[in-house]
């Protein structure tokens, strides 16, 4: 009795008491560690994991395979990319001189939409190639809940599908924040309705099975279009990734997987320096992910002045533990050429308005 009265006074606690106590909170503490961790390393499911058929393409285009020169302009080849705002504008010049100096004989189409894009911006675009191609916007499913504010306008990338209706029979689409490096023509001769480069992340995703819609090579058409609008608002896809998870899922099983050679991500390069320098001399197409060479930052893409592009782009090389040096040198080269290739274009570009949206005479 007395041993007890003492230990319910709080003199002293037994030791089987403080070890129970001491092995049921380390117990907890890891129960509440591995349920985390669990959570945390849970296999991301992939378009693959939630497949439904939301189309019936074929899966080879029979046209395709009938046309004896499918990479030349004339025979509707074309290279499109899009201008959803102004900052991108000296990006889109120098992604067509690059494409000029790869010696592409593909027609080239911009993508813009009239009213978020001003004309000096469209005259940058257009100085080095690209000929204007307006296009109505669309907007993001559910008023945009859950879409990265930077992606907002992407769906209208959809628009590439319509392109048949500018002659288009096949279409390598590039997006603005893109360099050629080499000739791609051989794209246009692929019977397949579209065929893209597996995505990477720097993160736990790694490797994706998914694609990256930065490259993508396309048959437009007018039905398959109206299809994909039909199901843009019931598809079940991650939301933040607009577009391109909307593709993933919209095409899943049916996509031509390219090599990593013509949509030379930079996120593989920090991923796997190895097989960056694996793929390096075979590069077609690259693209500036993770850090943009014509921005002053990757928060709100803020316009850089054309005379200055080249000083910002060796700037920035030092960003991300300066792993891009090489490739953010090579794009101020480029812009450098360009501005010293198409400089009287682009200066009289300035002297029209900056105003987005129609202009009054």
């Amino acid at each position: 009795m007395k041993l007890l009265w003492k230990y319910s006074q709080g003199v002293g606690r037994p030791a089987t008491w403080t070890w129970l106590t001491w092995t049921l909170s380390v117990s907890a503490i890891l129960n509440i560690f591995w349920l985390v961790l669990s959570i945390v390393r849970r296999p991301i499911k992939s378009p693959l994991d939630r497949y439904a058929r939301l189309h019936d393409l074929p899966l080879v285009n029979a046209d395709a395979l009938a046309d004896p020169d499918p990479a030349r302009g004339a025979h509707g080849a074309v290279i499109a990319t899009s201008l959803f705002t102004d900052e991108f504008a000296t990006a889109v010049a120098a992604l067509g001189h690059s494409l000029a100096r790869v010696n592409t004989t593909a027609r080239r189409l911009a993508l813009y939409l009239p009213a978020q894009v001003s004309p000096r911006a469209l005259c940058i675009a257009s100085a080095t190639g690209f000929e204007p191609h307006p296009v109505a916007r669309i907007a993001p499913p559910n008023g945009g809940a859950g879409i990265y504010p930077h992606f907002i306008d992407q769906y209208t990338k959809l628009r590439l599908w319509e392109l048949a209706e500018a002659g288009a029979r096949s279409v390598v689409y590039l997006d603005a924040d893109t360099l050629a490096l080499r000739n791609f023509d051989e794209l246009f001769a692929l019977p397949f309705q579209v065929a893209a480069v597996p995505d990477v992340y720097t993160d736990r995703k790694g490797w994706s099975v998914g694609f990256n819609a930065g490259v993508l090579f396309l048959r437009p058409s007018a039905a398959l279009f109206r299809d994909m609008l039909a199901r843009l608002d019931t598809a079940d896809f991650w939301r933040h990734e607009a577009e391109q998870a909307f593709l993933n899922t919209f095409f899943a099983a049916d996509v031509a997987k390219l090599p990593y050679a013509y949509n030379a991500n930079l996120a593989i390069k920090a991923r796997s320096p190895a097989m960056w320098a694996g793929i390096r001399d075979e590069i077609r197409v690259l693209h500036y992910t993770m850090i943009k060479p014509f921005t002053r930052d990757n928060k709100n893409y803020a316009l850089v002045p054309m005379e200055e592009l080249e000083a910002n782009a060796r700037r920035r090389s030092g960003e991300e533990g300066g792993v891009f040096v090489e490739e953010m040198k090579l794009w101020a080269e480029m812009w450098g050429e360009t501005y010293a290739t198409y400089g009287n274009k682009l200066r009289n570009c300035m002297k029209l308005s900056d105003k987005p949206g129609p202009q009054s005479s």
